[in-house]
């Protein structure tokens, strides 16, 4: 995805960001930070965490600090399928940074695999509020209506998505089946079993921390 393969750059401008934090502001808050960022650098993220939590509570423009803690700590938990911890952390991200529509799609995801779909649906409504021109959210959130049955609805963000997107394959195979459950045709292919899987969320491969800048 798109944050990874910006990771080099992230670190770079971590680099150059946290010299010139480190010299302004809140003292403690930014030993805190650098507490933070080291116990990141080895994965260990209930330390990073706690450190950058305290960091924010002193200081507020260290709170984007906490956000990334949180969101690499929830990736960790997926891959663990420990879901319920995930959305917890997603959730106190979203406390830090509200208007990121990337860590509703990742709530949702954690949520699809409880099989939570009212609360995924919610996540997915917020995230295109936040960004209505981005056609992966209306193609997860069209899966989630399939799955919750409501095929009418499924069917208009299906066709959302080839608006953008004319060639997608999975939109064109969803809006087959849509029309076919609609309109009584030929029986379509039955929908998979267990929790439905979200194709836009991969947990990622390294952790990284964006330090806080003063404005």
């Amino acid at each position: 995805m798109r944050y990874m393969k910006l990771l080099g750059l992230e670190m770079m401008v971590f680099a150059i960001g946290a010299a010139v934090l480190f010299g302004q502001g809140n003292q403690e808050a930014a030993n805190l930070t650098r507490e933070g960022i080291e116990a990141s650098k080895a994965k260990d993220w209930d330390k990073a965490i706690a450190a950058f939590k305290r960091a924010a509570q002193l200081d507020e423009h260290y709170a984007p600090n906490l956000a990334s803690a949180l969101q690499q700590r929830a990736s960790v938990y997926v891959s663990q399928q420990k879901f319920q911890e995930a959305i917890a952390d997603y959730s106190e991200a979203l406390k830090v940074k509200s208007n990121d529509p990337e860590i509703f799609e990742r709530r949702a995801y954690a949520e699809m695999q409880l099989k939570d779909y009212d609360k995924a649906l919610h996540d997915y409504n917020e995230a295109i509020k936040l960004s209505p021109e981005e056609p992966k959210y209306y193609q997860v959130r069209a899966l989630i209506y399939q799955t919750k049955g409501d095929f009418k609805a499924a069917l208009a963000d299906t066709e959302k998505v080839l608006k953008v997107d004319p060639n997608n394959q999975d939109a064109q195979q969803r809006k087959r089946f849509l029309e076919a459950k609609l309109h009584g045709t030929p029986t379509p292919p039955p929908m998979p079993s267990g929790p439905i899987p979200n194709p836009n969320v991969r947990p990622p491969a390294t952790a990284t921390v964006t330090p806080a800048t003063k404005p």
